[in-house]
């Protein structure tokens, strides 16, 4: 096995070590320091290296856990790539080339369920959505789904929603087109999963609405590759329901939009199911 100056250096460490990836792995969470058995693993083959803060912090960690002098690991590390200054990063898991929605992991989403909550300030308003998702991998070591999405009619780069992580992944790399209103995020999952197996995670987004009262707002999804289920649900504030609330959807494979009139119960809910749907775009509006 070839690889760099670092990774063959790592490599002996870790067999010199006798531990394996996942207990490194644990180790590192002691550390305070979130990466990926698959990122170690690449580390270790030579097919990506460490390069930015929390991967240079990571490979301190590792000096001292894998006990080799100091910096004998980090002095066998070329200076960094330059990059791009339209990218944000919030969470390292090892260097990658920039996202594309052409190189998704190999995970199915098998169901997704947004709860949109809409609520007002006297000036805008504010949706925030807090979606569960359950992936099946469809190749083994699978860490990280690719989150795609935008806002409709935003102005400026500052209305992008805002994305967290809430159950069972950790927000990885986040790139930004300002111009496209569209946002690529990473949501590394709390644990690898391999074929066949699902993983459950929940994340928010929180979006800001047009002030005009008079415009149409929306959630909806566009959805690349077909779903079995996906639920959405919306609560708008008491007192400040909206005149018109509808479901609509467009298959991208063709087809006429569909529209149908929802109801808003007595606390101000609505929701909508789709089943089997996709590729295409699928949400609820009012005004």
């Amino acid at each position: 096995m070839g690889g760099t100056a670092f990774s063959v250096a790592l490599r002996s460490a870790i067999a010199t070590s006798g531990l394996g990836l996942d207990r490194i792995q644990a180790r590192l969470q002691d550390h305070g320091i979130a990466i990926s058995v698959t990122a170690l693993s690449y580390w270790q083959s030579g097919k990506r290296q460490p390069e930015r803060q929390s991967s240079i912090s990571a490979v301190r960690a590792l000096e001292e856990i894998l006990e080799v002098p100091t910096g004998s690991l980090l002095g066998l590390l070329p200076p960094p790539r330059p990059r791009g200054a339209t990218s944000r990063r919030r969470h390292d898991e090892g260097d990658r080339a920039p996202l594309s929605l052409d190189r998704q992991p190999d995970v199915s989403l098998v169901g997704l369920h947004d709860h949109c909550t809409v609520t007002s300030n006297g000036t805008a308003d504010h949706s925030i959505v807090t979606a569960k998702a359950v992936f099946r991998a469809q190749a083994d070591g699978q860490d990280r789904w690719l989150l795609a999405y935008r806002q409709d009619g935003m102005g400026d780069a500052a209305a992008t929603p805002a994305l967290s992580a809430v159950r069972n992944c950790a927000v990885g790399r986040v790139e930004e087109d300002p111009q496209a209103g569209l946002t690529l995020a990473e949501l590394v999952f709390s644990r690898p999963i391999d074929t066949g197996e699902t993983h459950l995670i929940e994340y928010s987004l929180e979006y800001r609405h047009q002030p005009d009262s008079d415009s149409r707002k929306a959630h909806f999804r566009e959805f690349w590759k077909p779903i079995p289920e996906y639920l959405l649900e919306v609560d708008f504030e008491p007192g400040r329901f909206p005149e018109q609330c509808w479901r609509y959807s467009h298959r991208s494979n063709g087809g006429a939009a569909e529209s149908h009139d929802l109801t808003i119960d007595e606390l101000g809910r609505a929701h909508a199911i789709a089943t089997n749907f996709g590729p295409g775009v699928f949400g609820i509006g009012w005004m």
